[in-house]
């Protein structure tokens, strides 16, 4: 069955800005109706990383908060930790990255809570009907909030070719271990040249599988959980992932771990797409790239498999720009994302979403009339 898909593109003046406009498009994707008085309600995003500047504005997010308090809800923003060292590996980190970035209360006028605790140890089990996997580790407050709102910067991304909704459910709403996970299905090893000794990560371990050597620690692969505890305490960057998952099983894991997002919120959830900035890679590099195709639009929906496939033909739909990291298919209809990234199959994730029952591909796209028209 096709899913409803509401689209507001750019366009503003004095009649209606572009504030005015998403929360028409909200009402018009019925986000009023989802909320129930007292509704405590996740706004997932990505909190932007250090030294980038794609993410979504966070003046945009207010009218979002706007908007759910108005019909009784009680929003609140919400990150998970990465798996990778860097800039948002734990809360303190992460919270401090986010506000840096403008995401503060005086801003967004809501509280900024990690999705899964101080370490990214904070999550459940929750069981999934998926092809790949039969569980999914999912942050605690995600599985704990009565409603779901993901927001999402639509980009191109390296691993899967695009990042958007589905993206946001299955990798940002994971833990540390549901990412590892996901990425690869091997232990962490420990780069001897840049461990230290210091020992931090023996407590961290809870299965013993961690000793020490004239040199380096080890980890036993035998014995290794695929907790991913130790790299995060790990202030050298000695332990490291191995990023050894092929692409195309990531994106069905990642499809299978945003149905255990989802779980026990049917009715209650909705997704909020930005086509801005669309840069070639993902936002959790330190730096973002010059857009591939112009800013096309703000799109919202229900169903995260439909609105990932809208807003993935309108930007193939679109004129690629010249001297970005586009190399191929710049006419309108010329595949974008296979145009940054050719050895990445991206419809893959979509395929995978529908086969284990998240969504639809099929769509009808509702335009959102100029202000003061009907549709």
């Amino acid at each position: 069955m096709a899913a409803h898909v509401w689209f507001a593109d750019l366009r503003a003046g004095n009649r209606e800005n572009l504030f005015d406009k998403l929360e028409r498009l909200l009402e018009c994707a019925e986000l009023p109706q989802l909320v129930t008085r007292g509704d405590l309600t996740a706004i997932k995003l990505h909190f932007g990383e250090k030294g980038g500047h794609a993410y979504i504005r966070p003046v945009f997010i207010r009218k979002i908060v706007k908007q759910i308090r108005q019909a009784g809800g009680k929003p609140f923003l919400t990150d998970s930790s990465t798996l990778y060292p860097g800039e948002r590996k734990e809360a303190v980190s992460a919270l401090t990255c986010g506000l840096q970035n403008g995401f503060a209360y005086a801003v967004v006028e809501a509280p900024l809570i990690m999705s899964d605790g101080l370490r990214g140890t904070s999550s459940r089990r929750v069981p999934i009907n998926g092809e790949l996997l039969n569980s999914a580790d999912i942050g605690q407050e995600i599985l704990e909030a009565d409603l779901l709102v993901t927001v999402s910067h639509f980009k191109c991304h390296e691993l899967t070719g695009f990042g958007g909704a589905i993206k946001n459910l299955g990798m940002g709403c994971s833990s540390r271990q549901g990412k590892l996970e996901q990425h690869s299905n091997v232990a962490p090893k420990v780069a001897s040249q840049l461990c230290n000794l210091c020992r931090a990560c023996l407590p961290a371990c809870a299965h013993d599988a961690i000793s020490f050597h004239e040199d380096s620690a080890q980890i036993d692969p035998e014995k290794c959980a695929g907790c991913s505890r130790c790299i995060t305490v790990c202030e050298q960057n000695a332990i490291q992932i191995q990023w050894n998952e092929e692409a195309d099983k990531v994106m069905r894991k990642m499809a299978e771990y945003a149905l255990g997002a989802v779980s026990g919120k049917e009715n209650k959830q909705l997704y909020i797409n930005f086509i801005t900035q669309v840069s070639p890679s993902c936002d959790c590099y330190g730096h973002s790239d010059a857009a591939i195709v112009p800013d096309i639009g703000i799109l919202a929906g229900s169903d995260p498999v439909a609105l990932d496939q809208a807003c993935a033909d309108l930007v193939n739909q679109a004129e690629g720009l010249k001297g970005t990291a586009l190399t191929d298919g710049h006419e309108p209809g010329g595949d974008k994302f296979r145009g940054v990234h050719p050895a990445i199959d991206w419809e893959v994730t979509l395929e995978h979403a529908v086969k284990i029952g998240l969504g639809s591909r099929q769509y009808i796209l509702n335009r959102l009339a100029p202000a003061g028209e009907s549709w």
